[in-house]
């Protein structure tokens, strides 16, 4: 009989209860340095010393943005281990359509499922022009969508057509005329069936073999065959979050995505076994924190046994039981309130409110990501098949950053038109706060009209 997994315990009540639940966001964030004992050596075989994660992007980005296609190559070769000469670097075409008309029915089937879920959700929160006007002036917004955008998909251990659809699909609902999908040279990446079919159903024709910061620097830079993009959206590992954030001066960029996390807040009414399964959903990520929050002890001591049941039914069992141990943790608290402050202060990318009465628990949530509502709503769905996108922001950053939609692919202008009454009606305020600036120039320009 395996033995209960120990899913680390903090006592929120003592002293040092905060702090070391912020200690788990700190080993996950971008700043963490979570590196594989294999990435370390790693970037000892191929750059001959020990550098930090952002060491290695910036080497890698700075010699892409230099060299371009050659530097791309070699460190795909080095990096992922693929030879990706120009000619096969972008996927085939006639490869995708291949991929698509061999694909299992119902594979497709959930991708178009998938789809118009997603798309009539973004459509519906799209944002649209504003005006404002009344005799004597005009005053507006309108929104435009980019022109080019690059989508990361990840494909290191697992497949992601899920997270193709949850950031080709917003892009399209706010119009993009060009998206151009990355993913790594591998099995489970630009190389996997699934994942090219999806991309033709989808109507994407731009499907590049690389991965990694390169992968990254070449969408933000442009090489021999790629044009440089606008934006760059999806999730990745370090590396890829390093590399977002190095080239966020050249491109726009989605969020800083870290590994996947997930809150969960229960009380005594909560099924044991369905917390069990959603703590363990996002640990076989692995990494990914799974957190639990409850102010039942008598309940909690039920967990580790529940966990232990669960691990015995899932496939990535020994991937999801070291990153419960690792980043993982069962949080006790006094009361409700206090554990919703709690999850505030964590600010998680996935909250998951599993109470007797979860509406009033939400009232009192400020950051979250997503949030889950009930037994029925795993965090599954979120990720696979409802409307709002699963690209959503970590390591704390929903206390001020959201998840992706289609309004992030748009940008905004505002638009200014004054009658002469109206120049004439404001004007005294323009010199005088252009007075107050030193900007004569500023007053000139009004009082030229009126000569």
């Amino acid at each position: 009989m395996s033995q209960p997994i120990l899913l680390p315990t903090i006592d929120g009540r003592s002293p040092g209860g905060k702090e070391a639940f912020q200690a788990i966001r700190r080993k996950l964030s971008p700043r963490g340095d979570v590196v594989s004992a294999q990435g370390r050596q790693r970037t000892l075989d191929v750059f001959g010393e020990a550098l930090s994660p952002k060491q290695v992007v910036e080497r890698i980005c700075r010699d892409v943005e230099s060299r371009g296609l050659p530097a791309l190559r070699e460190y795909s070769q080095k990096l992922d281990r693929a030879d990706v000469h120009l000619a096969d670097l972008r996927v085939d075409p006639a490869q995708l359509e291949e991929s698509h008309r061999s694909a299992d029915p119902a594979f497709l089937q959930a991708v178009r499922h998938v789809r118009d879920n997603v798309m009539q959700f973004q459509k519906a929160i799209l944002h649209h022009d504003v005006w404002q006007k009344d005799d004597t002036s005009t005053l507006g917004l309108i929104y435009r969508p980019l022109r080019r955008v690059g989508c990361c998909i990840p494909g290191g251990a697992a497949a992601y057509p899920s997270t193709l659809l949850m950031t080709v699909v917003p892009a399209q609902a706010a119009g993009v005329d060009q998206i151009a999908v990355m993913a790594p040279p591998t099995h489970f990446g630009a190389d996997n069936r699934d994942v090219q079919a999806a991309c033709f159903e989808l109507g994407v024709h731009e499907l590049y073999r690389m991965g990694g910061a390169q992968g990254v620097a070449a969408l933000a830079y442009g090489v021999e065959g790629i044009p440089p993009v606008d934006k760059i959206v999806g999730p990745g590992n370090l590396f890829v979050a390093l590399a977002k954030q190095l080239v966020s001066d050249r491109v726009g960029i989605d969020m800083l995505a870290g590994p996947t996390e997930v809150v969960i807040l229960a009380d005594d009414s909560a099924d044991v076994d369905l917390v069990a399964a959603d703590l363990i959903s996002q640990a076989e990520h692995a990494p990914g924190a799974s957190i639990l929050i409850t102010w039942s002890s008598e309940w909690a001591s039920r967990m580790n046994d529940a966990l232990a049941r669960q691990l015995a039914r899932v496939a990535r069992s020994e991937l999801a039981r070291e990153s419960l141990e690792d980043y993982g943790a069962m949080v006790l608290v006094g009361d409700e309130k206090e554990g919703c402050a709690f999850s505030d202060e964590f600010a998680p990318e996935h909250l998951s409110i599993q109470t007797a009465d979860a509406d009033a628990t939400l009232a009192r949530i400020q950051h979250a990501g997503a949030i889950f509502v009930g037994r029925w709503s795993p965090v599954a769905v979120g990720d696979y098949i409802a409307g709002p996108s699963h690209t959503l922001p970590t390591s704390g950053t929903a206390r001020f950053a959201s998840g992706l939609s289609a309004n992030d692919f748009l940008k905004r202008s505002s638009i200014i038109r004054y009658t002469k009454e109206k120049l004439a009606e404001v004007a005294d305020s323009v010199r005088m706060l252009a007075s107050k600036e030193g900007l004569t120039a500023h007053s000139h320009s009004v009082d030229i009209r009126f000569e």
